[in-house]
């Protein structure tokens, strides 16, 4: 049955592409080492072919939308949806004199999101179904703890995921790295001895002071040392990861763009674990490349935010540690899609009977936030 459905939509062509923009308030205003925020936006990207609607999204500044209007819809009006990996090609060509890596890439992030999601219902299967199962459950770490918060706040919002069955949990540091350890010590005290215990410095640390932390960090059995320092300074991620205690895995790439850019940190030998962010990457098709990429390295991959979509590709991806639950765009998601991933046990499952992302858009519900359209 499916080469006839194949035969069906193959001269289907693609009459429609929407863009709409929201900017989302936070509950309370966040930070981490090197930024403060308090609204996260949305770009939401809609491809029509005949009948039906694909529906993809990033975070990232509105700039993307314009990318997605043009010169991407040019790209995309006309062609065959099918054909995801042609599109891809054209539309990281369109943006030469542009500039893909940034906003670039993660417009066409949105799209390329639309565009999986697409194919999947044309074809009346899930785009877990689509790529290829190699995992039911997606393992996740709950992620917040951002350096604006008090210790209270901090203190109960990683508890609150270790009592729903998260068994890592992440939290900032770097905006004043003289209350890092006691902000740590008091994280640890919250979680209690069987949670494994997260940072991430956004890049705030000098090397030396980055591997001063670390061996603070460890008397509270820090297990994971995210982007110390710059993730373009990958001699010295390198030099951290050498010199950090033994069993604190190094981390960093998720401002990656291109599979140059993780080439270059794997080759480097600069991260014990390679994250990637598919919202920013060039959506799924520029994730599973990169995840390829990590796997020819012998080096676990592991999704930076958005865990709601992420939760589709990394049903299928091979050497995957896990997923971040990143509390902002969690609560987003939740606000914005019927139809999620289903939260159990610190994992997420995909409904693999539902076709495409199985995500609806809660129209109603977002409109107050709609910024353009």
């Amino acid at each position: 049955m499916a080469p006839v459905i194949l035969l069906r939509h193959a001269e289907s062509r693609i009459n429609d592409v929407q863009v709409r923009v929201y900017d989302v308030p936070t509950d309370y205003p966040e930070a981490d080492g090197t930024l403060a925020w308090n609204a996260t936006t949305v770009i939401l990207a809609t491809i029509r072919c005949g009948g039906y609607e694909g529906m993809g999204y990033s975070y990232a500044h509105r700039a993307a939308a314009s990318i997605i209007a043009a010169p991407l819809r040019e790209c995309l009006v006309g062609a065959s949806p099918m054909d995801i990996p042609t599109l891809w090609m054209d539309m990281n060509r369109s943006l030469r004199n542009i500039g893909r890596p940034g906003t670039g890439l993660m417009a066409i992030s949105a799209v390329d999101h639309a565009l999986w999601d697409l194919k999947a219902r044309m074809l009346g299967v899930s785009v877990v179904h689509l790529m290829g199962r190699a995992r039911e459950k997606i393992p996740l770490y709950g992620s917040g703890g951002f350096t604006s918060y008090d210790i209270t706040l901090l203190q109960n919002q990683l508890s609150r995921f270790a009592n729903q069955g998260f068994t890592r949990v992440k939290m900032k540091v770097g905006t004043t790295p003289e209350e890092d350890p006691q902000r740590v010590a008091a994280v640890r005290e919250a979680i209690g001895k069987d949670t494994s215990l997260m940072v991430d410095a956004n890049g705030a640390y000098t090397r030396e002071q980055a591997v001063a932390m670390a061996e603070t960090f460890a008397h509270h059995d820090v297990s994971w040392l995210e982007e110390p320092v710059s993730s373009d300074d990958l001699e010295g991620l390198r030099w951290i990861r050498d010199h950090v205690p033994g069993g604190m895995q190094v981390a960093a790439g998720e401002y990656g763009w291109d599979t140059d850019y993780f080439r270059r940190m794997l080759a480097h030998e600069a991260v014990d674990v390679l994250q990637i962010d598919s919202t920013r990457c060039g959506g799924f098709t520029g994730f599973i490349k990169a995840a390829a990429l990590a796997e020819g390295y012998h080096i676990p991959v592991s999704a930076h935010c958005s865990p709601h979509l992420h939760a589709h590709v990394c049903s299928s991806v091979g050497q995957l540690d896990h997923v971040e639950y990143f509390y902002d765009h969690a609560r987003i998601e939740a606000i914005f899609f019927d139809g999620l991933p289903v939260l159990a046990g610190g994992a997420l499952t995909v409904d693999a009977e539902q076709p495409g992302l199985g995500m609806t858009l809660k129209q109603k519900d977002v409109d107050r936030y709609l910024v353009a359209a």
